[in-house]
């Protein structure tokens, strides 16, 4: 097979295996929808792992056009592949994931009436994904963005009779608009400059344009690469929710929990890190966007985690872990440590998929609880979900020799070896932030595995309505009187574990070929700052990483971060008590989430709703209607009525008329006759 019959094939499967699990549901049943849709995603990910492969062993960058949609003014419009390494990694990390979680809904999704769709949804949002990846143009690009962000849209709100659910996907929708806003002027701001929609033409000639200025305001020069690149990443910042556009992300938790693991570890929201590594070309040459770059990332990884740490929804506390995280990405963009941001996205792929997976492992077990404080003591009950939470958390929380420390180490030297002004802020941000990641990985850890077993409380102390339905048609939430928590079937368990383990051994294999052995080289461009070259200097391999990690700062904090939330919720739960009472104030803040929902909803949504009825009782009911529409019939009818008095029908009326309006006429010739000789002979 010729490698673009395979490129096409790749994202075609799962589109095949949507269109049938969604449009002949009814006919293939659940087990065809389940099948045609895992097959489909299955062979992608055994096509993405070939090309890896291929380009592991010196295989060449596939750049070319399959289809010419239209041609405009000599601008080419086409569906085309860049198939690099860059490509071929995040192809493996979306369908391999992807596939975890198609096998995973299996068991979830077992007893919902909207089985079929909810596969057809996934396999479309795969699709969706590998287009994005696999774009050589803009325009492609573009096309994939806006996909997931519509089937997104379809899957936060999958159990559409719930209005939290039908709430949060509009919020999630709405949002992205915004920063998809930011995106196309971007793209608009590339094309009127640079004449092109295809990458290698813009990345080939921005060295050029490095001093270009466009005038935004009159008098004032701004610098065009600058602006086009805060624009490009205003839709990162909308697609991987970085403050303040992160509001949607922890809502989206409404949706399924399968969908949690999709959207938010390894695909839609990593999307925005994907896009600002391709076009490294463009950020290089830009201290002001990657100043910008950093302070966003920078407050988000560090404010977001503050907010994991008050969680009590599962789902929850692992969404605003999920934000913190992609600020460490964003982090380490800014720093102009590309390749350093891929490996976390990479890594942060499998072990918050893991995560995600067994925090929906816990609700099932849990009779669909998600409240941790209804939970306790599930390790005797759940050992796999309990391992593999282990992993995660040690993963996610940076432990030396998996996965998560590797890609998390690298961020925060890179921040550190970085020379640009906010980088200060940005190190200051990501240090305290593993202290606060482990401090609230570990609460929900200690709270749902350890300690004593809370749910016969919760069921004396709060009956069953203290948390939100899961599944719409079920009328029962958590554990009877007489029922125990459960392991969960294979279907479940399986991806807990397929995951689990790169989880472990990923960030050991990889942080050498990916950060120092030239893996990128010709695709990520890092030429005019020298991070990396820096960071190339102080690695002597991944076992001695390890070691020395137990010397730094970043290894105590987090270790302190575990054996202080150990110390409160296992030994003293009187002492959070304790300190929120005694912190009121901040911790109103923080349950209020920094108010931005207020300042959006009740400051922007209600100013607009606001003005759009001035606009509609001022514009539309008194000018267009009233003056316009209704103002033109009346002076209609004026006019009309005032000919119609006019018209008598007798003979004599018409003939005065006539003879006046000849008089009329004859006095207006003589006298322009008269006027128009005195000013040709004024004598």
């Amino acid at each position: 097979m010729d490698k673009p019959t395979l490129y096409l094939l790749i994202p075609l499967l799962p589109l095949f295996g949507a269109i049938v699990a969604g449009l002949f549901g009814r006919y293939v049943g659940r087990a065809g929808a389940h099948w045609v849709t895992i097959l489909g995603v299955a062979a992608a990910c055994v096509g993405s792992f070939s090309v890896l492969y291929d380009q592991l062993n010196g295989g060449e960058a596939y750049n070319g056009n399959l289809y010419t949609w239209l041609t405009v003014d000599g601008i080419d419009v086409s569906v085309g592949f860049l198939v690099d390494k860059l490509t071929a990694m995040m192809m493996v990390v979306v369908t391999f994931v992807s596939l975890m979680v198609h096998i995973y809904t299996i068991g979830y999704m077992e007893e919902d009436p909207g089985y079929q769709r909810f596969f057809s949804y996934i396999s479309l949002f795969t699709f969706s994904m590998l287009m994005l990846v696999m774009a050589n143009n803009f325009v492609q690009l573009f096309f994939g963005w806006e996909a997931v962000g519509l089937v997104s849209y379809l899957l936060i709100g999958f159990w559409f009779k719930r209005p939290t659910a039908i709430f949060a996907n509009l919020k999630a929708f709405l949002v992205n608009r915004v920063g998809d806003f930011g995106f196309l002027l971007g793209i608009g701001l590339v094309l009127a400059h640079f004449g092109s929609f295809y990458y290698a033409d813009v990345f080939a000639a921005a060295p050029a344009m490095k001093d270009a200025t466009i005038s935004l305001l009159p008098g004032t020069q701004w610098s065009l690469l600058s602006v086009a690149c805060i624009l490009l990443f205003v839709g990162a910042m909308g697609k991987s929710a970085q403050f303040p556009l992160h509001v949607w992300l922890p809502d989206s938790m409404e949706g399924p929990t399968p969908i949690s693991a999709l959207i938010h570890a390894a695909t839609m929201v990593t999307a925005g890190i994907f896009m600002v590594a391709r076009m490294s070309p463009l950020f290089e040459l830009s201290d002001t966007a990657l100043n910008f770059i950093l302070v966003i990332g920078a407050i988000t990884a560090l404010f977001m985690g503050f907010l994991g740490i008050i969680q009590n929804d599962i789902k929850r506390v692992v969404a605003y872990s999920t934000l913190s995280q992609l600020g460490y990405m964003t982090v380490a963009l800014g720093a102009s440590a590309y390749s350093v941001a891929v490996f976390h996205l990479m890594t942060h792929a499998f072990f918050k998929a893991l995560l995600f997976l067994a925090a929906g492992s816990v609700i099932i077990g849990m009779h669909h609880d998600q409240d941790i404080r209804n939970m306790g003591g599930l390790r005797k009950y759940m050992p796999i979900t309990w391992i593999t939470s282990l992993i995660g958390s040690l993963a996610l929380i940076g432990t030396p020799f998996l996965s998560g420390f590797y890609s998390k180490d690298s961020i925060i030297e890179a921040v550190h070896a970085s020379h640009l002004p906010a980088a200060s802020f940005a190190y200051a941000a990501v240090v305290i932030g593993v202290f606060v990641t482990a401090f609230y990985s570990f609460r929900m850890y200690f709270l749902v595995f350890h300690g004593k077993e809370r749910w016969m409380e919760a069921k004396h102390d709060h009956g069953h309505d203290h948390h939100d339905d899961e599944h719409a048609d079920e009328h029962h939430h958590g554990l009877g009187p007489n029922d125990k928590p459960h392991e969960t079937p294979w279907v479940v368990t399986l991806p807990l574990v397929l995951l689990a383990i790169p989880s472990v051994v990923i960030g050991f294999i990889a942080i050498e070929p990916m950060l120092y052995g030239g893996f990128f080289d010709g695709v990520i461009n890092t030429s005019h700052h020298h991070v990396m070259s820096e960071l190339k200097e102080e690695f002597h391999g991944a076992v001695a990483m390890g070691l020395h990690s137990l010397t730094t700062a970043p290894f105590w904090l987090a270790l302190a971060g575990v054996v202080l939330s150990w110390f409160f919720y296992m030994k003293r739960p009187d002492i959070p008590a304790a300190i929120k009472a005694k912190t009121g104030p901040l911790n109103t803040l923080l349950e209020n989430k920094y108010y931005m929902d207020h300042l959006y909803i009740q400051g922007f949504a209600t100013f607009g709703r606001k003005l759009g009825k001035v606009f509609w009782k001022a514009g539309d009911t008194v000018l267009i209607d009233g003056l316009l529409v209704n103002g033109a019939a009346k002076l209609v009818g004026l006019v009309a009525g005032a000919v119609r008095r006019i018209q008598t029908g007798y003979i004599y009326h018409y003939a005065f008329a006539m003879i006046i309006g000849a008089l009329v006429l004859l006095t207006f010739w003589l006298g322009s006759y008269f006027w128009l000789g005195r000013l040709l002979n004024p004598q």
